[in-house]
């Protein structure tokens, strides 16, 4: 599957109808960014069960500001609407497929107990 170009427009939508949905924030002039394309774009085609969206934080401020990305490139991981996963950096393949199979692993009852207690 091909990745989702993510707007503020998109966006909510998206990650409501989703499960699960990586997003891959990024910008034209960033190398690592650069590095990472593919080995994101081959993730989505191996996982076509899930959904992958990236956000060009050029063209999209609003949504970089909203999750706090202060530097790119960033992965993150939604789960039913909640971020599980958010690290900057170019992710090797061996490492994005391990972190995809721990967001496949969680117990999302668990991770929403958490949250509220958290919260409480």
């Amino acid at each position: 599957m091909s990745t989702i170009e993510l707007t503020k427009e998109n966006f909510d939508q998206v990650v409501s109808d989703n499960g699960f949905v990586l997003i891959d924030f990024w910008a034209s002039w960033c190398g690592p960014c650069h590095r990472f394309a593919p080995v994101y774009e081959k993730a989505s085609d191996r996982h076509t069960d899930l959904v992958f969206g990236k956000v060009d934080t050029e063209a999209q401020p609003e949504l970089a500001a909203a999750f706090e990305i202060q530097s790119i490139p960033t992965l993150m991981i939604v789960r039913d609407k909640v971020a599980v996963f958010a690290q900057p950096g170019a992710l090797p393949e061996p490492v994005l497929e391990d972190v995809i199979g721990q967001a496949r692993a969680l117990d999302m009852d668990a991770v929403r107990k958490s949250i509220a207690e958290a919260q409480a």
